[in-house]
């Protein structure tokens, strides 16, 4: 029997059929997730995802089936596999894919999720469907790094068996992108929300107006968009989003389980609403379009009631195609609004804020006006009095400061894109900072998460945003996904410097830091066992 069954085996392996191999062996443990996972026990072997492997959800449950069918499509490019996704009442025991929801892991909350992957079987956990869509990020940057390409690729796509179990440090884990400065695609406003999916962020902020710009259509006020929305830094073109095409935006992010929070700046920053529209001035007279980078000469008239009926229409039509419960309303650099027509104003404004059913989000600036607990205040000043004023209303924390998150400070002075007003920021400055111990006086009883900002002053096409957020993307997701206390960047710039391969693949126009030693991992060799 032995050797009829060495000889079957043989046989097999000369007609191609692998069914008598031996997994390959992997260790997860050395595997370079990013952001990293909170708790990870390896065991040795692996699972081969090849052209049989089906998705496995259970019947009925519409958002376990969407992320199966974005984890099909995700896969589809490199692998060349039509990924079969199939519907059962009982599929924990099935051998390929599971995605499930599990009323007993509640202990994951909203985001998190429980891997387990097995020779035969890869299961993915969550207590809600965020929880799955992040763990097919994990699922993702487990197989290997050509799964990124956009041309077909060899296998053998193999994960490393073993458990993890994961969840967020932070619920807030957000980029912005300034669309205004330069003025950004649809399409490309998709490629950066995939890019934050890909890390586990769940925020895209996007600064909609300014005085170079007005993006976003409101059918009330047309010009807003046609006319304060032609030009851009520079005096380029500039365009504007229809309401359709922003809807459109929403609905891509909300596949990505990721919040759009829209920015509508205001009283100051609103050189393009004067422009088009002289009633707002406090002269009634329109100024000419401005295509410049200074900052704090405009402000909206705080004591004209068109003014405010202007904000309301603006803030109704906006709500009504956002389904977040914020909207950011700026109130940043308003150097030309007397204080205390800045406090009259904002004031004012959470009131109609809140009557179309939002909450309000602001630079920390705005804490010179009364805030509700529920306002949520951006820091990103060097000077602090603001945020701290902000924490002594009870008002809840945006971590941004400048000198570390901003996204289009330059990397060093060598650096052909980004400014350095707050400094030059590294991807070790990037890195290696915590929330909570950034300003004293605000802690994480105050502080719900982080956002990176890119302001595109600088800035017109997907390669100059690429080169500014990539690597430092990474690390904001990853100080706010895992735990201060397992972060450390010696550690960490090993696991971004073997991203020199995923980032290859995905055609990333990086910058590649001095500081990180940039290399191609080593794959464990198939063995061919009988």
């Amino acid at each position: 029997m032995k050797k009829q069954f060495k000889l079957g085996c043989a046989l097999a392996l000369i007609i191609g059929i692998s069914s008598c191999q031996k997994p390959i062996p992997k260790d997860l443990n050395k595997e370079n997730l990013i952001p990293k996972p909170s708790q990870l026990t390896a065991t040795g072997s692996s699972f081969e995802w090849d052209e049989d492997t089906k998705i496995f959800v259970e019947k009925g449950s519409k958002s376990a089936k969407q992320i199966a069918n974005y984890t099909k499509e995700l896969l589809k490019q490199s692998t060349g596999f039509e990924i079969q996704i199939k519907e059962k009442e009982s599929i924990l025991n099935q051998k390929g894919v599971v995605l499930a929801l599990a009323d007993s892991l509640s202990r994951l909350k909203e985001e998190g999720y429980l891997l387990k992957i097995e020779e035969k079987r890869v299961t993915l956990l969550a207590h809600k469907a965020a929880g799955l869509f992040r763990g097919v990020q994990t699922i993702r940057q487990l197989l290997p790094a050509k799964i990124e390409s956009d041309q077909l690729q060899q296998g053998p796509w193999l994960l490393a068996s073993g458990t993890i179990e994961d969840q967020p440090q932070y619920g807030y884990r957000g980029a912005m992108l300034d669309v205004v400065r330069h003025f950004f695609s649809e399409e490309d406003v998709k490629q950066y929300i995939d890019y934050l999916a890909a890390y586990k962020m769940n925020v895209f902020h996007i600064h909609l107006t300014d005085d170079q710009g007005w993006r976003l259509e409101i059918k009330s006020w047309p010009k807003l968009a046609t006319y304060g929305g032609s030009t851009q830094v520079g005096g380029g073109k500039g365009g504007y989003y229809t309401q359709e095409e922003y809807k459109e935006i929403v609905r891509y992010a909300a596949e990505r389980y990721i919040k759009v929070i829209p920015e509508i700046d205001m009283p100051g920053h609103t050189n393009a609403a004067l422009a088009s529209y002289p009633e707002l001035n406090a002269d009634g007279k329109a100024p000419e379009l401005y295509t410049g980078t200074h900052v704090g000469f405009s402000t909206l008239d705080s004591n004209k009631e068109i003014t405010y009926q202007f904000i309301d229409d603006v803030i109704r039509e906006l709500a009504a195609l956002t389904p977040s419960e914020y909207i950011h309303i700026g109130g940043d650099e308003s150097f030309a609004t007397k204080k205390k027509d800045y406090i009259k104003f904002l004031n004012r404004v959470k009131k109609i804020v809140e009557k179309h059913g939002k909450k309000m989000m602001g630079w920390a600036d705005i804490s010179a006006a009364s805030l509700d607990e529920n306002t949520i205040a951006q820091f990103w000043h060097t000077r602090t009095k603001t945020a701290l004023n902000a924490v002594k209303q009870n008002a809840q924390i945006v971590m941004s400061p400048a000198r570390r998150a901003y996204m289009d400070m330059q990397y060093d002075t060598l650096s052909p894109l980004g400014l350095h007003w707050a400094g030059y920021t590294e991807v070790d400055d990037a890195y290696d900072w915590n929330l909570k111990d950034h300003v004293k006086g605000i802690t994480n009883d105050h502080i719900i998460g982080i956002e990176a900002p890119l302001w595109a002053e600088t800035i017109e096409t997907m390669d100059d945003i690429e080169y500014l957020i990539f690597p430092r993307l990474l690390g904001y997701a990853e100080i706010g996904w895992t735990k201060d206390e397992d972060r450390n960047w010696n550690e960490y710039k090993i696991r971004l410097g073997l991203q020199k391969e995923r980032f290859d693949f995905m055609k990333l126009n990086y910058y590649p830091s001095p500081l990180v030693e940039w290399k191609v991992k080593k794959e464990e060799k198939p063995k061919i066992e009988s």
